[in-house]
């Protein structure tokens, strides 16, 4: 009972035979107890300083009870100093916090515009990212394009996620579908929808993309390198767009336990060899196909040889040409 005052049981047993046998003398004690000298000595010199035991001052070998109460106030009153000051120290680091994000504010005014900020480099995005998320409540929206993840970027983000769905917020991320055939990103994938996240996958993403309580977008500056800045947006029709474009993409995404469930389709073409000839049409490189596809450029060389020859083609003008004629791209692609 007296564990709370830092106490344990030889202490009480020796308060409680103090209390039992008023102005008893200190071997008395120990024999009572059976409990060597030394550690009753011990146990009333804490007592004494908790102010629960005090010697008689004409016999100093013999000990009397003191009302508990007194000892605890006394204690209580250390206790509830202590908190203030703790407490006093906190306020100030508030305070000096305070001031220091004014202070970095101002100086980040030259690179705001209304409903657009602009973040320089991979670690003001990571921290400008870690202090938004720390007020999102409802829930995160994510593109992770580039197919694999990194393993170090993913077990860092773990701590964040974890205590992120354990408070209750939706968690939704769209990842390509080679994810699938890399170990470590399927895992954490797995990790995450174990813990109530939900993860589908599709055959490209547009651009990297966090969305916040639908409130806030943070997209890259250069879709092609995502650590060189990033834009915070929070103007409501930029926003919204971007909402309608994530929940079009994820309404057509697999989920993450199945396997796509697309299957071919009416020109006998794969889900990833359709959306292959897509940007092939638009003009992109097999490395920029590769990359908006997370596979190799081998892969994606692959992948248009393969076009070629099911169009019966020679060129990449002429498999265009084609794909338009038979109707695999509308022209407009």
């Amino acid at each position: 009972m007296l564990e709370i005052l830092g106490l344990d049981e030889v202490c009480e047993a020796v308060y409680r035979a103090v209390l039992a046998y008023p102005q008893v003398e200190l071997a008395e004690l120990g024999e009572r107890l059976r409990i060597p000298g030394a550690k009753v000595r011990q146990a009333l010199d804490k007592l004494s300083e908790l102010a629960l035991v005090r010697p008689i001052a004409c016999r100093p070998s013999h000990f009397r009870a003191v009302n508990p109460e007194l000892g605890v106030q006394s204690i209580l009153a250390e206790q509830e100093e202590r908190l203030a000051a703790e407490q006093r120290r906190i306020d100030q680091i508030r305070l000096a916090a305070a001031r220091l994000s004014a202070d970095f504010t101002a100086t980040r005014l030259d690179k705001r515009i209304e409903g657009v900020e602009r973040l320089d480099g991979i670690e003001e995005i990571r921290d400008r990212i870690a202090l938004l998320v720390r007020h999102v409540s409802a829930e995160i929206m994510t593109f992770a394009p580039g197919g694999a993840q990194s393993e170090a970027s993913m077990e860092a983000a773990k701590p964040q996620d974890k205590e992120l769905l354990e408070r209750g917020v939706r968690m939704r991320t769209l990842y390509l579908d080679s994810v699938r055939h890399n170990p470590a990103t399927l895992s954490y994938a797995k990790w995450l929808t174990g813990l109530g996240g939900e993860v589908r996958t599709t055959p490209s993403l547009p651009v990297r993309m966090m969305l916040l309580d639908r409130t806030t977008a943070i997209v890259p500056v250069d879709g092609g390198d995502s650590a060189a800045g990033a834009l915070v947006l929070s103007g409501c029709g930029t926003v919204t767009a971007l909402t309608a474009l994530f929940e079009s993409i994820w309404e057509q995404g697999a989920l993450l336990g199945q396997v796509p469930s697309r299957g071919r389709d009416e020109h006998d073409l794969t889900p990833q060899e359709a959306e292959a000839l897509r940007l092939l049409g638009q003009g992109l490189t097999d490395e920029a196909v590769a990359k908006r596809l997370g596979v190799s450029p081998r892969t994606a060389r692959r992948i248009a040889a393969d076009l070629l020859e099911k169009l019966g083609a020679r060129s990449r003008f002429q498999a265009g040409a084609k794909a338009v004629s038979k109707g695999w791209l509308t022209g407009a692609e």
